[in-house]
């Protein structure tokens, strides 16, 4: 009875995502004929946010916030934002709770989604091709060193891809090599998103989702090796934390599917 509530509270939400999106993302679209930079990506951070507070009255997925004292107070003080990534909840959630504008590093083929990916196109995101790796992270290293630059924070995640609950894929130097040569500190953060929302899943189910900001990891004078060492140390320690459930058995499994991506 309660997987069959589940289905149907997730299957309402999926519709009010559908019947939101498409005016809003029309309304970008059009705005930004006119306007670039701040306005139109909060006029996407005001839907992102009614997605969140969708998934919280129509399936009881609720959050909780902590660490923000940690992130910069200065509206040019850039930092690149390290982020466990379990879910696509933490990617509408960001943006909505974040006080600052985001800049995220994702595939392109995310542009070419109806309504939605029009939407993200007329935001100043970094979007690669995968297949081509040299390319993309020249792509990423330019853009996001401009970005930082002019005080947006990045937003990356070291794994690369979701990783399922109480799982663990390796942590990839990306996200340091490129705080380093912005000359910015990494925040990692740490999210329990797959407690509510498991990864490739459209079932959601009614909880907590926790999360954690850590306090900034300097770069300067450091390996990248160094630095994602320690962005692996704190977001995984933090997540046994938040989610001892998840961990119960001890050492997190290695995700095959992510250590593939």
């Amino acid at each position: 009875m309660g997987r069959l509530l589940s289905a149907l509270r997730s299957a309402l939400y999926i519709v009010f995502l559908a019947l939101t999106v498409v005016p809003w993302a029309l309304s970008v679209v059009v705005v930004s004929i006119f306007l670039r930079g701040e306005p139109v990506y909060w006029m996407c951070a005001g839907w992102l946010r009614t997605a969140i507070l969708g998934a919280r009255f129509i399936c009881g997925v609720r959050w909780r916030l902590q660490g923000m004292d940690h992130l910069p107070k200065g509206k040019r003080d850039a930092v690149l934002l390290a982020a466990k990534h379990q879910s696509t909840w933490e990617t509408f959630a960001f943006p909505a709770l974040m006080p600052h504008p985001l800049a995220y590093v994702f595939k392109r083929e995310l542009l070419y989604i109806p309504f939605f990916g029009w939407a993200m196109a007329r935001l100043d995101m970094i979007h690669i091709d995968r297949a081509k790796r040299t390319e993309a992270w020249n792509k990423v290293a330019t853009q996001g060193r401009k970005f930082m630059a002019q005080g947006t924070w990045v937003i990356m995640f070291p794994e690369g891809t979701r990783v399922p609950r109480g799982e663990q894929a390796r942590y990839q130097s990306g996200a340091a090599r490129l705080a380093m040569a912005a000359g910015v500190p990494v925040v990692p953060i740490a999210v329990t998103s797959a407690r509510c929302w498991p990864r490739k899943s459209w079932l959601l189910k009614p909880g907590v989702i926790d999360i954690s900001v850590g306090a900034p990891i300097a770069t300067q004078g450091r390996s990248a090796d160094a630095v994602t060492r320690e962005v692996e140390a704190w977001i995984e320690g933090e997540m046994r934390r938040l989610d001892p459930e998840a961990y119960a058995g001890g050492q997190p499994q290695r995700s095959a599917t992510a250590a593939q991506s």
